[in-house]
């Protein structure tokens, strides 16, 4: 699956707050509603964590949960399943995987990612310098990983400056409110709207992701 070398780069990294300020500064040029964005948010969080399957396993644990709740259920799982590995997940039972608090489908997905990874189908350290395109395809080939876990993985576990996450619906909410859109855009449409950051596309995404906590906390915005 890694032979030849056309999916890979020499990535550059968000691993700084420099960085998001490189970025932003770039957005502004591009775009002057990039620094009425800026107003609101400031320098959004970096967000970053390391790779692999830890990380990988968060990800998919929090999926369409409440911060709190994620983190009980993570609680939960880091528990059950100690040490979490892609061994230890393959080696629990089906009590365990229950106490565990996961939902059966992401019991399959972690399962599903677990064996992929010891069966040497989902290679996560090759992917450190591989193009945006690649990590999708790669990371989407695993039975219950879908585009969104592969944006957040490629954004804040890879830290590729140019990953974006157009399935979010955070970050469809704020693009709609931010460049006055009459609807929210689909994944395809805040795609194709994207491509004019590129290659600070992980700047965005950051930024709208902020700009959507501020809208949600601003009183009377029902974002």
């Amino acid at each position: 699956m890694f032979a030849g070398n056309a999916h890979r780069i020499n990535m550059t990294t968000i691993s700084s707050t420099a960085d998001l300020e490189e970025g932003m500064a770039v957005l502004i040029a591009l775009d002057p509603i990039w620094e009425q964005i800026i107003a609101r948010t400031g320098i959004p969080p970096l967000r970053r964590r390391e790779s692999g399957f830890l990380s990988l396993a968060s990800i998919i644990v929090s999926q369409q949960l409440s911060v709190a709740s994620a983190r009980a259920v993570w609680a939960r799982v880091e528990s059950v399943l100690s040490p979490l590995t892609p061994e230890r997940v393959l080696a629990a039972s089906d009590e365990e995987m229950r106490l565990s608090g996961l939902s059966r489908p992401k019991q399959k997905t972690l399962r599903a990612v677990a064996a992929a990874i010891v069966e040497d189908q989902l290679n996560l350290a090759a992917l450190e310098a591989a193009t945006p395109e690649f990590v999708h395809e790669h990371m989407t080939a695993v039975s219950g990983i879908g585009p969104w876990t592969a944006d957040v993985y490629l954004l804040f576990c890879l830290g590729h400056r140019d990953g974006f996450a157009a399935g979010d619906l955070a970050v469809q909410e704020a693009a709609k409110v931010a460049f006055n859109l009459p609807v929210r855009p689909k994944p395809a449409e805040l795609a194709a709207l994207a491509e004019a950051w590129r290659p600070w596309r992980g700047v965005a995404a950051r930024l709208l992701w902020a700009y959507y906590a501020a809208l949600k906390s601003r009183e009377g915005i029902n974002a």
